[in-house]
């Protein structure tokens, strides 16, 4: 019921405990009792008598009949639906149960479906790490991709994928954003976002992909305190377009179908001077880090397939896969 009261409080107005009590068909007693759970969620609302109740400023909620009214006329033969919930586990989970859930009948239904929730449970970033996730404050958002060539096909993927959701944004007039090899958004070195991708199936022949991306929107300080670097939001570079998140989500949606679309055909070299254009550790000192040998070198962009190249001295050589982080070298 909670979620069914947050929805009528969204719009920032007061209601009165009887009028909820009527929407929800509860008495006003238990509406007090469900207004008191707000907090958990880290919502904050007033109660005034004579007045009722509000979430002070509203809440953006994310909306999957608005969502799916972004989806340009480009980008729909390649869209397959989106659900949007409220908590979840994982968004990447609930996208790879549906695929194997899927009948080998649906065919397309295997690529371009989309999920999103207000908050995850148990969201995951890179080697394992936490992702964190306040209620209705950012975007989580997953969604699936069959290829028919194994794994040799999505090379440089989460490469493509940030230059995907960095135009979105930029279209959104969300500036600065920069990339990170191989699946971060910087802005002046601050993380802004991530991405995951996870793989089953063929090496060789079909596999399925589940990409998840998290993009930090309207998180506070206070929310954020958990992330073990620096970190940014939208709301910090540009408050109109954090107001919106449904804009958000499909603008990114319009840009990964349109590019997904094209990627196993034409693979990531199409995209590779873009994607360095925006590369945050171009020519600078950095320091690798692989299964906790650390190696010094100067980040020279990347090859056609998305590997990394590392100039060590005087030596360009090429890292691609696996558990490798990469950070600024002092």
């Amino acid at each position: 019921m909670i979620y069914k009261l947050i929805k009528i409080l969204s719009d920032g107005k007061f209601h009165s405990g009887e009028d909820i009590g009527r929407q929800l068909g509860v008495t006003r007693a238990a509406v007090w009792k469900t207004v008191q759970k707000l907090p958990t969620l880290d919502l904050q609302y007033d109660s005034v008598t004579g007045k009722g109740y509000r979430i002070s400023g509203g809440v953006d909620l994310l909306n999957q009949q608005l969502i799916g009214s972004y989806i340009c006329s480009e980008a729909k033969p390649f869209f397959s639906g989106v659900d949007v919930f409220n908590v979840v586990g994982s968004t990447n989970d609930l996208v790879a149960e549906r695929s194997q859930s899927l009948d080998e009948s649906e065919g397309r239904g295997r690529s371009g479906y989309f999920c999103l929730a207000e908050q995850q449970t148990a969201g995951r970033g890179r080697r394992g790490k936490e992702w964190v996730s306040p209620y209705a404050k950012n975007i989580y958002l997953s969604f699936s991709w069959q290829f028919e060539r194994g794994i040799s096909a999505i090379e440089g993927l989460s490469l493509a994928v940030g230059l995907g959701v960095s135009n979105a944004l930029a279209q959104c007039d969300v500036p600065g954003v920069e990339l990170k090899w191989p699946n971060d958004l910087l802005v002046e070195g601050k993380k802004l976002g991530g991405i995951l991708i996870e793989m089953t199936g063929d090496v060789e022949g079909p596999c399925q992909v589940v990409v998840g991306i998290g993009i930090n929107v309207n998180m506070t300080q206070s929310q954020g305190q958990a992330i073990d670097q620096a970190w940014d939001s939208v709301a910090s570079l540009n408050g109109v377009a954090a107001s919106n998140r449904n804009k958000l989500v499909g603008s990114v949606m319009n840009e990964l179908l349109l590019m997904l679309s094209r990627f196993e055909a034409e693979g990531f070299s199409i995209y590779r001077d873009a994607w360095q254009a925006k590369d945050y550790f171009s020519n600078k000192p950095v320091t690798l880090m692989i299964a906790d040998k650390p190696i010094a070198g100067v980040a020279r962009g990347i090859a056609a397939n998305g590997a990394l190249r590392l100039e060590i001295d005087g030596e360009i050589k090429e890292f691609s896969g696996g558990e490798i982080s990469m950070r600024i070298r002092s």
